[in-house]
């Protein structure tokens, strides 16, 4: 970055620029946590149980892509630009195109292999090294565009609206788009819909990750880290910082609460609602309670502490799921009223927790003395992706089942436990992070103020 030329102060284009980046991110993430099993499971006639098993596979690989790009982005030389953002540029194309080759309806008729066979390769190549290859630096950036806890707070905040507006378009858009209804009045997934519907989201990705680019600036100068990479080094990071596994374990089972849900929408409105529509209006619910939320969670954070307001909210989605699954609905709106409660408090972590990581970040380095930005942002990643292949697993294991196929999906028995799974499988895994926030993860609202100021006073040399 620029020696010579003072950066221009934080401010709201770096907001909105870092909100284009999850925006993108979340055009291919979220379009596989939402789709990527019905159109395997209803288009190309593969188990729910395979496709949960790959998806949970694949992050053996993960294992090792996410800690080796973490180490890449810290021993990345600082450009003009700064540390992380030219990777965002890099990798925006590669993770477009191979999040639209997973949804090839073209090899449809194709033997049973092949298609397991592409399957597992566009999605490994997909998720455990373009998505990676984005990701990670782009999470690591929020660091580094400033110090202060309440601007990393914003970033957060704004980082969750635009990934919440790419949700809203891939669950209000294409639900509209790639059903048709049959004679039985049944809502069928079109596979060659759906493969256009995820051209249209790859574009729209590259597009959001080059405005992140454009409108954003580094100011935190992070060097480049030169020491050699030691893996028992990195596992007494992970054993010793209680706050980094915390944030971990967390992290992990909101994924399992909040892409359970996503997924299960797939299946609970078309099959159970007999309304493909249903997803597209709590897509419409879930963004507006998003920027509701918005609009005070930073100070609420501030005062009340990260850590405070999101075990409250995870409380309210805990109770709201358990009603849900208690008075087994047949009324949409009914559910889709208890559905915006949920999401509520699922606002609460959502909106908090990218700053979360940085205040571990700052934690590491009160008590170590290093920085290494990228190699904790990949460790987070990878439970993030973890929380994913575990919400896909649990969900394709317990579809299996309740016996669901392509040709049963609309057996009276079938759809009762499609219900079961949407209100139980997110239930548990907000039961999860309480119990992760509340008993694991120490860093209090009192305890990262104390941090900063430790930063702070290093930082001027004081």
């Amino acid at each position: 970055m620029s020696n010579t030329k003072e950066p221009r102060p934080f401010g709201m284009r770096d907001k909105i620029g870092y909100a284009f980046g999850d925006f993108g991110n979340d055009f291919t993430f979220i379009l596989s946590s939402m789709m990527l099993m019905k159109f395997y499971t209803d288009v190309m006639g593969v188990s729910a149980a395979l496709v949960g098993v790959m998806m949970m596979a694949a992050r053996f690989v993960d294992a090792v892509t996410d800690i080796t790009m973490g180490q890449i982005v810290d021993r990345s030389r600082p450009t003009d630009k700064g540390k992380f953002a030219p990777w965002i540029r890099r990798m925006a194309g590669p993770v477009a195109v191979a999040s639209f080759l997973m949804y090839a309806s073209w090899f449809a008729n194709m033997p049973m292999g092949f298609k397991i066979f592409w399957m597992f390769f566009t999605y490994i190549l997909w998720g455990s090294v373009c998505y990676t290859g984005v990701n990670i630096p782009y999470g690591s950036m929020a660091s580094a565009i400033s110090p202060e806890p309440r601007d990393r707070q914003s970033l957060s905040t704004w980082r969750s609206i635009g990934a919440s507006m790419a949700g809203m378009i891939i669950g209000v858009v294409l639900p509209l788009v790639v059903y048709y209804q049959d004679e039985a009045g049944n809502q069928i997934m079109s596979g060659p819909k759906m493969t256009l519907a995820a051209l249209g989201c790859s574009i729209a990705a590259v597009v959001c990750y080059m405005l992140c680019y454009s409108l954003t600036t580094e100011r935190v100068k992070v060097e480049q880290k030169t020491s050699k990479f030691s893996m028992k080094e990195l596992v007494d990071t992970l054993i010793k910082n209680r706050s980094l596994y915390g944030i971990v374990i967390s992290a992990l089972f909101l994924l399992l609460a909040t892409l359970s849900l996503g997924g299960m929408g797939s299946y609970i409105f078309p099959n159970y609602f007999k309304s493909a529509a249903g997803m597209s209006l709590t897509s419409v619910v879930g963004v507006v309670i998003v920027l509701i939320c918005a609009a005070f969670t930073t100070p609420l954070a501030m005062k009340v502490g990260k850590k405070e307001i999101s075990v409250f909210g995870a409380i309210i989605s805990v109770a709201a799921f358990l009603i849900a699954y208690v008075i087994h609905t047949d009324n949409m709106m009914v559910f889709i009223a208890l559905y915006a409660v949920a999401y509520l408090g699922q606002a609460f972590f959502t909106l908090t927790c990218w700053a979360m990581i940085t205040d571990v970040i700052d934690d590491i380095e009160v008590r170590t003395g290093e920085r290494s930005d990228g190699t904790v942002y990949a460790i987070y990643s990878f439970a993030r992706k973890c929380g994913q292949a575990l919400s896909s697993g649990i969900t394709g294991l317990l579809l299996t089942i309740i016996g669901y196929t392509a040709a049963t999906q609309n057996d009276p028995k079938v759809v009762d436990g499609i219900y079961d799974i949407t209100c139980l499988a997110p239930a548990l895994g907000f039961i999860l992070v309480i119990i992760g926030l509340v008993f694991i993860y120490p860093l209090n609202r009192k305890k990262v103020e104390e941090n900063a100021a430790i930063l702070k006073e290093r930082r001027e040399g004081k």
